[in-house]
């Protein structure tokens, strides 16, 4: 086992140990944001060949020309086909559940008439070209496809290109059959910031989006904050957390949550699993059963380096402060494991998606829950909310005045500008209230 953090949220220095735990940064180091620019800029003055030098350079791939980084609809349809039956009906149903869910998403937008007589409203329109970023190689993601590529559809997006990464041109082809199931529209297999720097500015033969979404590495992470304000972006995505909040030495499985635990600790070497009891027995057991299911584990070492950096079990005196730390963590993924869970969720501020009840583990989330699996990490709870249907369209504001509805509305705004100095703004507003004399 390894040498797991334990809190204890009477003790005098719990706060600041809690906060030291937290404390996590990925894309600020100084080398690290000069290699991504350094790739941008590659991309941005050589385009296609950048892309194709690059992407020989980092993944191997056997491509010579930028054609051959190209997946035909052809060829995901035949991914999709082979699929065998189980597989198939799993992925369908996954996909199913997610429209169904992205469905209640969508927005109509409003007018009204105000008392003036002047009509005011907001419209709701789909963007033009998204580009979405799936982790690749032998490793197969198909969820991450059908999370970002789903939502998209359903809020209109006329044009989805997916990028995944294709070491050594190897691909599993259950990428590629998600794509298809989804509807994206072209997919190319490269990776990286070379791919995120081709979807924000375009080369000969990739269009520049409108906006990139999808989980990627450190440098998929810098590079898309590299590119905001080129482009839309959804996040800038951390290490996978969960925190699991429960109550009661007999109540809860031990052998659940510890396995709710690697479930995100088996992601990466600084993913997060911090599990929160009021009950020491608990605790202990959740310990000693995380320490049975390591030793099955097939991905135990890098849940083991998660536990060891990043993990901790913290022992809190009653519910009241198990919803402090809960909201001081503002975890991504957030299970409540407890007969009454809903009494703890009216109190949870910030997490990206709660799992409620004893029966409702954060793997189904990932899967086919429905709602989506790409979540706010690394704190970002407190302001940010999961990837949704809103998250592709964009709203504009409507604005139009009667002849006579604007007789107040410019007065006021010739008062106003008049306060900020803008003399053209309110001599355009006097032309509309009849203070200038026309002739």
């Amino acid at each position: 086992m390894p040498n797991l953090t334990v809190l204890n949220s009477q003790d005098a220095d719990f706060k600041d140990k809690l906060a030291k735990l937290l404390a996590f940064e990925t894309v600020t180091d100084a080398g690290l944001v000069q290699t991504v620019d350094d790739i941008i800029a590659q991309v941005r003055a050589d385009g296609d060949a950048a892309v194709l030098t690059l992407t020989q350079k980092f993944d191997k791939h056997p491509a010579t020309t930028i054609d051959e980084l190209f997946i035909s609809s052809e060829q995901l349809k035949s991914a999709y086909d082979q699929l065998n039956d189980e597989v198939k009906e799993a992925l369908e149903l996954s996909a199913k559940r997610i429209f169904d869910f992205h469905q209640h998403q969508k927005e109509d937008g409003f007018r009204f008439v105000d008392g003036l007589g002047n009509t005011l409203g907001q419209k709701v329109t789909p963007l033009d070209r998204v580009g979405v970023y799936v982790p690749g190689g032998l490793a197969s993601y198909p969820s991450s496809v059908l999370m970002n590529a789903i939502p998209a559809k359903v809020a209109g997006v006329e044009h989805i290109t997916m990028v995944v990464p294709a070491p050594n041109g190897e691909l599993n082809p259950l990428v590629l059959a998600a794509a298809h199931l989804s509807g994206v529209d072209s997919v190319m297999t490269i990776g990286g910031a070379q791919a995120v720097a081709a979807l924000a500015y375009g080369t000969e033969s990739i269009q520049p989006v409108d906006k990139i979404t999808g989980p990627g590495n450190k440098y998929v992470a810098a590079a898309k904050r590299a590119v905001f304000g080129q482009v839309g972006i959804d996040m800038i995505a951390g290490p996978s957390e969960v925190l699991v909040y429960a109550e009661g030495e007999s109540a809860d499985n031990a052998d659940w949550l510890a396995m709710d635990l690697l479930s995100q600790a088996e992601h990466d070497t600084v993913a997060q699993a911090i599990f929160v009891t009021t009950c020491p027995k608990q605790l202990d057991a959740v310990k000693q059963a995380l320490d049975k299911a390591l030793a099955n584990l097939p991905k135990a070492d890098i849940a083991k380096q998660a536990l060891a950096s990043r993990g901790a079990l913290i022992l809190v005196k009653d519910r009241s402060e198990g919803i402090q730390v809960i909201n001081q963590v503002a975890p991504e993924h957030l299970e409540l494991s407890l007969d009454d869970p809903e009494k703890v969720e009216k109190h949870v501020r910030h997490a990206g998606a709660i799992f409620l009840g004893r029966h409702t583990p954060e793997a189904i989330g990932d899967y086919c829950a429905g709602s989506n699996h790409v979540l706010p990490t690394s704190g970002t709870a407190r302001f940010s909310s999961p990837l949704g249907v809103y998250d592709f369209t964009k709203k504009t504001s409507l604005i139009y005045c009667t002849p006579q509805g604007s007789q107040l509305l410019a007065k006021t705004a010739d008062v106003l500008a008049v306060q900020e100095n803008l003399d053209a703004h309110a001599l355009s507003a006097r032309y509309r209230h009849g203070a200038v004399n026309l002739d």
